[in-house]
């Protein structure tokens, strides 16, 4: 196996740890297959399990609170065993990376400054405190379904101004992470006026993509705002048959009018209790084939050796 994408290695009294990975670059959904390398000095060391986890900085509910590294998610690829004294033991893997890991790269470019790595740690000894940790970048691509999306607003004018990490999940929305990401945009000239600003959130799964949109409408004078939450849903399969500029003006003037009709019966001193499920029921039954086939790869962990249906 040709290995690229090597952490340093890190030193415990007695034993070095490395981690490489055949390629930092992925996308969700996939396996991210790698091998964790332990090295013994002149004694045995007895490693108790040996954790893989993908760590990134995320905000808190609590806006007052600053972000904070986060483990959002980790599995176990090996242990109990004993390296013996001078020797050296391989564990490969092929870790699942789940279909809501937050997008970092678009256009082979970071998403403003959005880091994701993969965290090795290692427990040794009887002490539940001993053991080392190294870590490597992951670059995660999107999925051709949030390609389309992110392309298409790019084309009709909106222009990202920010992106983060959120802690907490969205109600009415099934999750398997507890974080989720927002991509904050200025809107486009032509849909500019309703709206002042735009939130996006994919939440994906292996047969579609949940895309959120957050909308805002401030009164600069009065300091006042508005926001709504509409919701749709789109296949992976048949992705790049769509007419995507069609589809997400589409869902734009629907969540703009949605959003217009709710501002003309709020109370602009109210706080914003809507949430993200209201603009459609619960998601329905997932007719046979709609998934994303072909995406797998990779044997598994620890090797040792259509368009959118909503409102």
């Amino acid at each position: 196996m040709r290995l690229t994408g090597v952490s340093p290695e890190s030193g415990w009294p007695g034993l070095g740890v490395r981690t490489t990975v055949v390629s930092p670059s992925t996308r969700p959904g996939l396996r991210f297959p790698g091998r964790v390398t332990l090295s013994a000095g002149d004694r045995d060391v007895a490693v108790r399990h040996i954790g893989l986890g993908l760590v990134a900085q995320a905000e808190p509910d609590d806006p007052g609170r600053g972000p904070r590294l986060v483990e959002f998610h980790q599995t176990s690829i090996a242990g109990p065993f004993v390296v013996p004294a001078g020797r050296r033991r391989a564990v490969d893997f092929a870790l699942p990376l789940p279909w809501e890991t937050p997008v970092t790269i678009f256009g082979g470019v970071p998403v403003m400054g959005l880091r994701t790595a993969l965290r090795t740690e290692v427990a040794v000894g009887a002490d539940p405190g001993a053991g080392r940790s190294t870590s490597v970048p992951v670059f995660v691509h999107p999925l051709p379904v949030q390609q389309h999306v992110l392309a298409t607003l790019d084309t009709l004018g909106f222009v990202m101004r920010q992106a983060a990490l959120q802690l907490g999940r969205l109600p009415g929305v099934e999750q398997t992470l507890g974080v989720h990401q927002r991509l904050g945009y200025w809107v486009g000239p032509l849909y500019a006026g309703p709206i002042t600003e735009l939130e996006v959130t994919f939440v994906a799964d292996p047969v579609g993509l949940e895309v959120i949109l957050w909308v805002d409408r401030r009164l600069a004078l009065a300091g006042a705002t508005h926001q709504s939450i509409s919701r749709f849903r789109v296949w992976h399969v048949g992705a790049d048959q769509q007419d995507w500029p069609a589809v997400v003006d589409g869902w734009l003037r629907s969540t703009i009018n949605r959003h217009a009709a709710m501002a003309a019966h709020a109370d602009w001193s109210a706080q914003v209790t809507e949430s993200a499920h209201v603009s459609r029921p619960p998601d329905r039954p997932v007719p046979p084939g709609m998934g994303l086939g072909g995406t797998g790869g990779g044997t598994g962990i620890g090797g040792g050796g259509g368009g959118g249906d909503g409102t």
